[in-house]
């Protein structure tokens, strides 16, 4: 092949150098065009950052601490919303408190200290024996013979009005306490038992309700009671009613001291005396059948748990005290078997029963009062 001409040689040259030029131009730009945008993306997320709202940088914050974001603050949405957020389950050996979601537990017996301020009055010693009696009867016959045990039928209308003042109690919800309780006669005093006295007086009195292992609701264990949406929606938001419980009482005091001020009562006294007070005793009272009717008192019946009778825990929940006799036949109406045996519960679900809100109420059959007694009470 004849050697290119000089001429040739420059024109091909050139191309080359113009290609290499325009590459060269295009890398560039390309350079620039990436630097300017990595600025933008820079300066567009400060501006993002610097807009957003307060809660919002917030969550940012908990996203770098993982103890925040998965234990704070689903235990202090728990408090509200038990449904939607669960608390972490318990580590092993950790003995399972949540200490973040017992707060409000633990302020509401500090509380207490504030009727050094208040003071008292007849009036609030009213309120305090009305809001506990009321609750406590929510507590004994709905919740416990009611919604744990079905011992008696009544209607959807008074079925929700007393969830509700049982939710009062501060003791979350039905379906929470019926799960529960169903479980411990499952297994009672053994070791499935949530509140068994194996594991010790202050867990089985309150440590077993404040652990994350015993939070949730197992709904496998009442499928008679999750079909209703309204104890579910209760069940789920159980820390409002309370919260409004309070905040009633609250107003009423208020409202005395404004229009009668020779009372001597104030907002500040009824809500002490009406919900702090009357909560905690209630709330204890209610224990003691889960701790001590396990350990202190006479055995009648032969069960296999060591469950008591005692006369004064019976006078203190309105006839929840003779706990052996409801371990012998739980789906009694009637705890008090015998006419000396004061249920105060039972009287009153009697009475109901004439006017029609509860019906079918369940008696002990004669062959089980004589079954399987202890020849001498122990």
């Amino acid at each position: 092949m004849p050697p290119r001409p000089p001429q040739a040689l420059i024109a091909t040259s050139a191309v080359t150098r113009s290609a290499v030029t325009i590459s060269l131009k295009e890398v560039a730009i390309a350079e620039v065009c990436a630097c300017l945008n990595q600025v933008w993306v820079k300066k567009t997320a400060i501006r993002d950052r610097a807009s957003r709202p307060v809660h919002h940088q917030a969550s940012y914050h908990c996203a770098r601490f993982p103890w925040i974001s998965t234990r704070l603050k689903q235990s202090i949405l728990a408090w509200f919303d038990s449904a939607r957020y669960q608390p972490a389950p318990a580590s092993a050996g950790s003995g399972g408190i949540d200490w973040v979601r017992i707060l409000p537990f633990i302020g509401l017996h500090l509380a207490c200290l504030l009727v050094f301020w208040v003071g008292v009055s007849p009036v609030a010693v009213l309120a305090f024996l009305v809001s506990y009696l009321i609750r406590m009867f929510a507590i004994t016959a709905f919740y416990h013979r009611y919604f744990s045990h079905r011992s008696f039928r009544t209607g959807r209308v008074t079925q929700f009005v007393f969830a509700l003042i049982g939710a009062a109690s501060t003791q979350r919800g039905p379906l929470w306490w019926a799960a529960h309780h169903r479980q411990h006669h499952r297994c009672a005093d053994q070791e499935e038992d949530p509140h068994a006295p194996r594991h010790g007086f202050l867990w089985s009195h309150m440590g077993w309700f404040l652990s994350r292992e015993h939070f949730s609701t197992d709904q496998d264990r009442i499928p008679d009671l999750v079909q209703y949406p309204e104890l579910r929606l209760l069940d789920r938001f159980a820390l409002l009613v309370p919260v409004a419980y309070a905040a009633a009482w609250f107003g009423l005091g208020a409202v005395l001291a404004a229009v009668a001020p020779g009372l001597e009562t104030s907002g500040a006294q009824l809500l002490v005396w009406g919900y702090f007070l009357s909560t905690v005793a209630l709330i204890h009272a209610t224990l003691t059948i889960n701790s001590l009717a396990h350990v202190w008192g006479k055995r009648r019946y032969a069960t296999r748990d060591d469950s008591r009778n005692n006369f004064w825990l019976a006078l203190l929940t309105l006839g929840e005290g003779w706990h052996n006799n409801h371990h012998h036949y739980p789906g009694s109406a009637r705890q008090g078997f015998f006419w000396w045996e004061i249920d105060l519960s039972y009287y009153i679900l009697k009475a109901m029963s004439w006017v029609g809100l509860v019906w079918d109420l369940k008696s002990v059959p004669e062959p089980m009062l004589r079954a399987r007694l202890i020849k001498a009470e122990s």
